[in-house]
């Protein structure tokens, strides 16, 4: 078991709750940013093997599970994210740090570069990457095109109704899922239980009630144009069944200067937990190929408990 603080800090808006592993250690701290919106960072429990050489920090979203869940949505914003991460990385690791952004987690991460500039980026590795929604979406209905028929026309007669909580959908969605979310016979309890804290009203009013039809706030939002500018090192990686397709991911590693990209065989959106052992030692590798000397720093700002 690594050593680890648990607590939470201030930031716009609220407080939100953080985990830190491997506080003690001395290589380049390494952010977790989850996907969701809504998420929280319960299903990236394996990336804790990575704190035997580096302070790791995970942090739940304001809204979700360990955080404050204020009440107003006119905060849920990309931008007050992006802001929120800013408070994250200044109060836990204000010198050089590694980003690792998960699904939505990725486009919060570039948010975050734009709008802050931050320094000391050492690396960015987006996993399964949500950066442009159009094109999350446009993937989306062409996965669900490839379902079995019986399945499919669930899906479509629910999403023309509006009804997203019958049976029905529901028992389909979960084929969706067991192809493209996660493809293992039996889901990790660390993913079950971000299923079962999910911050429905975030999610709702961010994305919308499915995965297949944007009605939320992110609906318009592409930051493909966004990834020219980032000058850091960047590791993008997928499923060879991810939402996030390999040939969209391909394209976003295209537009980046300095990007690599893992295609992990078999897997789906959940490549961390399909082919943990083989996706921490590509994480591994990478942050160690990408490090500079600084370790955590712990200002005031953090509460512990």
């Amino acid at each position: 078991m690594q050593n680890y603080i648990v607590g939470d800090i201030k930031v716009p808006g609220g407080r939100v709750g953080c985990r830190i592993v491997g506080n003690n250690n001395q290589g380049t701290p390494l952010i977790i940013v989850h996907g969701g919106p809504g998420a929280s960072y319960d299903y990236l429990e394996p990336l804790e093997a990575l704190a035997d050489e580096r302070p790791v920090i995970f942090y739940d979203q304001l809204g979700s599970h360990r955080s404050s869940a204020p009440e107003d949505p006119s905060i849920w914003t990309l931008e007050r994210y992006a802001d929120e991460l800013a408070a994250v990385r200044d109060s836990l690791a204000p010198g050089p740090v590694h980003i690792l952004g998960q699904s939505w987690g990725a486009m919060l991460a570039i948010a975050y570069l734009s709008r802050h500039e931050p320094k000391d980026i050492a690396s960015l590795t987006f996993s399964g990457p949500c950066i442009s929604a159009p094109m999350w979406l446009d993937d989306q209905r062409r996965l669900l095109a490839e379902m079995p028929a019986d399945a499919r026309s669930v899906i479509d007669e629910c999403e023309i109704r509006g009804v997203f909580d019958s049976p029905g959908y529901e028992s389909a969605m979960m084929e969706y899922y067991r192809r493209h979310l996660c493809r293992l016979d039996t889901w990790p309890e660390c993913l079950l239980k971000t299923f079962e804290v999910m911050a429905t009203p975030v999610y709702n009013f961010m994305w919308g009630p499915s995965e297949f039809t944007l009605t939320g706030t992110l609906k318009e939002t592409d930051l493909t144009p966004n990834l020219a500018y980032i000058k850091v090192p960047v590791l993008y990686t997928c499923g060879e069944f991810d939402e996030a397709t390999p040939s969209t991911v391909r394209h976003f590693r295209n537009q980046t200067k300095e990007a690599t990209i893992k295609v992990f065989p078999g897997a789906s959106h959940s490549h961390h937990l399909e082919a943990e052992e083989d996706y921490i030692a590509t994480v591994r590798s990478f942050l160690k190929n990408h490090s500079s000397k600084s370790g955590l720093l712990l200002p005031g700002g953090l509460a512990t408990t």
